[in-house]
């Protein structure tokens, strides 16, 4: 088992990464204070048919009161009527302040449960226990929350985990579209901090059959390490942690215009971040290889953005992004691999860009 550690102005914790450790989840619970009163498990309906009962099982040495609520599975599932039933559910359950959750699935559940825990009679504790790819960038750095209908992740809080408990052999039921959406965030942690990371990426992984176990660990290792270091200098997005959101911007604009869960987080992302490096060779007069690199991700499948969507649209949508201020877009962009920084794009110079872009997208 690997061992990593986040640390942040509010809290300190461990990230745990290895094969079969799930047993150690309990004698880590137990060591807690103040002491645990109560479990509440939340998962999906896809997760918990897998995984639910071998985690209860892991729980029993505790002699503590544990619950499970499940819901739909899906990013359109991560909604105000799932927030609102966990919370009639730990409530109806008696949990108290003392009480703790465990998110067990995705990205979806785990901002899910972490708003829920974050919330629920003002914060309660919680552990991450990612059952995804995608999931190693969202289960670090306390980013927690639901979508609205009028924009990705706007309703939320910053809440830390306890520990997040990764267990690599959760990600052998992951369908090859799961783990494409979740390469993507790989490739943005290489892409934003690492070249040398994004040059192991291109050489080792030319198609996802490539990802083994024996170059996953390093891969979520590398991954989190990136996360972790950023959030460790800005928590609560106040500067450098904006930089995580690189092909965010359009990404997210591409999730909410299509209807959530139509097209995947990492394939929105994807396409983000080839815009982005088109973007940034463009205002930056630099060169990226942006050709080089949207044809890496072309082998992967990542799809192109949706054909209803339009460029007025699209803009609209990033105009409502959780960067922007006073209606103006900021983008993250790049100078270099391994060297981003955010820019103000004005409408007329983003419209243009986006609609050059949705041309050769259509070509493509």
């Amino acid at each position: 088992m690997e061992t990593l550690h986040v640390e942040t102005e509010t809290k300190q914790y461990s990230v745990f990464i290895g094969h079969e450790f799930i047993t150690d989840l309990s004698p880590f619970i137990n060591e807690l204070r103040p002491a645990v009163t109560s479990v509440l498990i939340l998962s999906d309906k896809t997760v918990s048919s897998l995984y639910l009962d071998k985690v209860v099982e892991a729980l029993q040495g505790l002699e503590l009161p544990v619950h499970n609520f499940v819901v739909p599975s899906g990013d359109g599932e991560k909604s105000f009527s799932n927030y609102y039933n966990s919370l009639t559910f730990a409530l109806e359950k008696g949990l108290d302040r003392n009480s703790l959750i465990l998110a067990l699935g995705g990205g979806m559940i785990g901002d899910l449960a972490g708003f829920v825990a974050g919330t629920y009679m003002r914060g309660i504790r919680f552990i991450q226990i990612p059952t995804t790819l995608l999931a190693h960038d969202s289960a670090v750095g306390g980013k927690t929350g639901i979508n609205h209908p009028l924009g990705k992740n706007m309703v939320g809080v910053f809440h830390q985990p306890e520990a997040v408990f990764y267990s690599i052999d959760f990600l052998d039921s992951l369908p090859l579209t799961e783990l494409r959406s979740g390469f993507a965030e790989v490739i943005k942690h290489a892409l934003i901090q690492d070249e040398e990371f994004y040059h192991y990426l291109k050489e080792e992984i030319s198609d996802l059959s490539d990802i083994q176990p024996g170059n996953l660990s390093y891969i979520l290792k590398k991954g989190i390490s990136i996360k972790a270091e950023v959030v460790s200098q800005d928590e609560k997005e106040k500067g450098l942690r904006a930089i995580l959101n690189f092909g965010h911007t359009l990404g997210h604009a591409i999730e909410s215009e299509s209807g959530y869960g139509t097209i995947s987080h990492g394939d929105a992302v994807a396409i983000g971040m080839r815009f982005a490096l088109k973007l940034s060779e463009e205002l930056g007069n630099t060169n990226l290889h942006y050709k080089e690199i949207s044809n890496w991700l072309k082998q992967f499948n990542y799809p192109g953005v949706p054909s209803q969507l339009d460029a007025e649209q699209l803009l609209g949508a990033m105009k409502r992004d959780k960067k922007s201020t006073s209606g103006q877009v900021k983008m993250v962009l790049l100078e270099a691999i391994g060297q981003p920084y955010v820019k103000e794009v004005n409408d007329s110079i983003l419209l243009d860009a986006l609609q050059k872009f949705l041309m050769t997208d259509k070509e493509q």
